[in-house]
């Protein structure tokens, strides 16, 4: 059973969504702060499927548990805002968070999202198994990819997940409302700028330098364009 954990300052919350979603069988851990969250989050070690993360909280912010989630590990993260101040919005991906919704929401919604989530997360065994363009390699199976001396790069779920689109489509133009929808789900709004943030971000881990890009190019007025050459093989 997928195991997720939920932390809001709101018991009426925590009780709503936790009821909804062992209904719809997860395992629902609750916490109501930012103590009580990460005591649990050590708890589960790499158990969880899944963290839901509020803003608002009385001993911290959902953004400080972000940064902590994600030194720790690569599971998915639901960012919860009460603002519909852009802002909020993409200080979370900033530090990592792969999805947000705005209060007030419907559980039906939440839901929704986090199939998404877990869809795009899940483990897909292909031949296709390794891409490998200029030193990095990336792996579909284990959800990594390493660079020219066998390093790790440090990869959000979602710039995974992105990245793993272009290499599969080098040297073709993709626009923006392709790519959000097929790493994260969704389209993007005229004046969502979550995924330039995002790639500016995998800019940045990628070494490509972000004023002139050799990589992931800006195709003006139609998207993003992965130019390197990729090689694929199963071992």
């Amino acid at each position: 059973m997928r195991k997720i954990l939920i932390v809001d300052d709101d018991q009426k919350t925590r009780v709503l969504l936790k009821a909804y979603l062992e209904k719809n069988n997860y395992e629902v851990i609750v916490s109501h702060n930012g103590e009580s969250f990460l005591a649990e989050l050590h708890a589960c070690g790499d158990q969880l499927s899944l963290v839901i993360l509020d803003v608002m909280l009385p001993d911290t912010d959902g953004f400080a548990l972000c940064k902590e989630v994600r030194s720790r590990s690569n599971v998915p993260i639901i960012m919860l805002t009460a603002s519909s101040d852009e802002t909020d919005r993409i200080v979370g991906l900033e530090l990592g968070a792969d999805d947000y919704i705005a209060k007030p929401y419907s559980p039906r919604e939440l839901l929704a999202r986090i199939k998404a989530i877990l869809r795009r997360y899940a483990v897909e065994v292909q031949a296709a198994r390794y891409y490998r363009f200029v030193g990095f390699t990336l792996d579909s199976v284990e959800r990594k990819v390493m660079d020219s001396a066998g390093e790790p790069v440090a990869l959000t779920g979602l710039d995974f997940q992105l990245l793993k689109y272009f290499v599969e489509h080098p040297g073709v133009v993709l626009d923006r409302g392709l790519l959000c929808e097929e790493t994260r789900g969704r389209d993007a709004g005229p004046l969502d700028r979550s995924l330039d943030v995002q790639i500016s971000r995998l800019r940045l881990r990628l070494n490509d330098d972000g004023k002139q890009p050799a990589l992931i190019k800006t195709v003006r007025g139609a998207g993003y364009v992965f130019s390197a050459d990729v090689s694929v093989s199963s071992a």
